[in-house]
């Protein structure tokens, strides 16, 4: 689990990545809708559409680009338990944010289903 709280956010299709995206955990995603940023909720400026209160669950990786199964072998036990989540994926590891209020019904989910949590 990566200390801290997360916001998702959306911006113009014409941004670029802003300045204040700078932290330990950014994704950055532009498509020709939208771009959209996650980081750090404290670093997101007033009036920035955003959504916050997400924490940010690391999948211990490195997998590679080809592996079957992973993000399922996570996502499926969140589902059954009714949590949703928000899916980021790197070249080496999977990023599942979840709400706050849905953090422990996460990790009880995910642990019951065989997973394990390393601090």
């Amino acid at each position: 689990m990566l200390p801290g709280q997360f916001a998702v956010c959306r911006l113009g299709r014409n941004s670029v990545s802003p300045d204040w995206a700078r932290d330990s955990f950014v994704s950055v995603t532009a498509t020709e809708d939208e771009l959209s940023v996650a980081c750090a909720a404290a670093a997101v400026p007033v009036g920035v559409a955003a959504e916050r209160d997400w924490r940010v669950l690391k999948i211990a990786g490195p997998f590679a680009l080809n592996a079957v199964g992973v993000l399922a072998s996570v996502a499926m036990p969140l589902a059954h338990a009714g949590i949703s989540l928000l899916a980021i994926a790197t070249y080496e590891t999977d990023y599942l944010l979840v709400k706050s209020e849905s953090l422990d019904r996460a990790v009880a989910a995910l642990t019951s289903a065989g997973h394990t949590q390393i601090e």
